[in-house]
């Protein structure tokens, strides 16, 4: 019996998430794995109901489960909330109870979707790169933080870049690892020629390194890898780096596989894990069946991999969502002209991928 924690969140994660459910209880069920799904509400749903972006009782659905599938949360009519209550708070808060420390974020360039790139088709064909952010320290946890008043009158805003020696090395053994099934490259991204914190991180990670002589390592600054991702996609394997970092890095891939709604992630300590695309709720199309619910499918195929060792069924899922591409069906975010095409919405693409699976 395994054991999941559903958390659609708000705007379009309640209509990626139900897709993404549909098609593994499709799989799970014609493959007699036995399993139970808890839903809670988080961030802006969880607000307007409870007060709060996340309550005890959703946070013990989370602990209690093996695994969590997450939708997406925020949007604007809670942008003005004091930043403690914002949705965006809850699913934070998750990484950190949960202690989901590593964040992979996988990009690839499907064949029949480099049109839908920005890129020309001679730089992005042939990416397939995985981004292992570390998701629980860094600037967006370290402490002092806030707002505070001056004698002056004015005001100082603070946030503080922390790192410890553990917290690296456990993100570093992870990416490599990875590299050790791919194609043995991690790239280290750091700023350390002007950030003592990634100084530290740079030299830590080439410690770590000595374990996998297999592997190599390379360095690179953070400035130069977001040009060098656009410039040469092709070229990245693993990229190993920070959470502010990652965060910025890994949307940025997402325009080299042609669309933010193409990408799956999930958050790891452990087979603990918490899965879901990388894509906001984007309340400008929410309820309209326009949503791509392809990188929530993946998701939880990423989730089936690394949380339940069922790589059988998560490669059903991967090869299922290929030939659903490769057959020409196409959300709004990834549509083009180009024969044999077809527009369809969320509902109806996540149909395709089930119609897949029975084949």
């Amino acid at each position: 019996m395994i054991k999941l924690a559903l958390f659609p969140g708000d705007g379009i994660g309640t209509e990626v998430a139900e897709e993404a459910v549909n098609v593994l209880k499709f799989l799970l069920d014609n493959h007699s794995v036995r399993y139970e799904i808890e839903k809670g509400l988080v961030g802006g749903a969880s607000y307007d109901e409870y007060g709060k972006p996340l309550t005890d009782e959703t946070l013990k659905i989370a602990k209690n489960a093996d695994a969590v599938i997450f939708g997406a949360v925020g949007g604007y009519k809670w942008e003005s909330l004091p930043i403690e209550l914002r949705p965006e708070k809850a699913l934070l808060s998750l990484r950190y109870e949960l202690g989901l420390y590593a964040n992979l974020r996988p990009s690839k360039i499907y064949d029949e979707l480099i049109d839908a790139s920005p890129l020309k088709k001679e730089v992005v064909q042939g990416t397939d790169m995985m981004i292992v952010r570390e998701l629980t320290g860094g600037i967006y946890f370290g402490q002092p933080r806030g707002v505070f008043d001056l004698e002056d009158g004015q005001k100082k805003g603070v946030n503080t870049l922390v790192y410890t020696t553990k917290e690296i090395e456990r993100i570093a053994k992870i990416a490599f690892e990875i590299a050790k099934k791919r194609r043995k490259k991690v790239l280290s991204v750091d700023k350390a020629n002007v950030l003592e914190c990634t100084e530290l991180w740079r030299n830590v990670v080439a410690e770590i390194a000595k374990g996998y002589p297999d592997v190599e390592l390379t360095n690179m600054y953070v400035d130069n890898c977001s040009m060098q991702l656009i410039r040469q996609p092709k070229n990245f394997d693993v990229i190993v780096t920070t959470n502010l970092f990652g965060d910025i890095l890994s949307d940025e891939s997402s325009m080299v596989a042609g669309s933010i709604g193409m990408l799956p992630s999930a958050s790891l300590n452990g087979k603990k894990g918490m899965y879901e695309p990388i894509h906001g709720s984007a309340p400008d199309i929410a309820g309209q069946n326009k949503a791509n619910p392809l990188a929530a499918i993946l998701s939880v195929a990423m989730m089936l991999k690394y949380s339940f060792d069922m790589d059988d069924l998560a490669d059903n899922i991967d090869k299922a969502v290929e030939k659903v591409i490769k057959n020409g069906y196409r959300t709004a975010d990834i549509y083009s002209k180009a024969p044999g095409t077809k527009l369809v919405g969320t509902k109806e693409m996540g149909l395709a991928v089930i119609e897949e699976l029975k084949k």
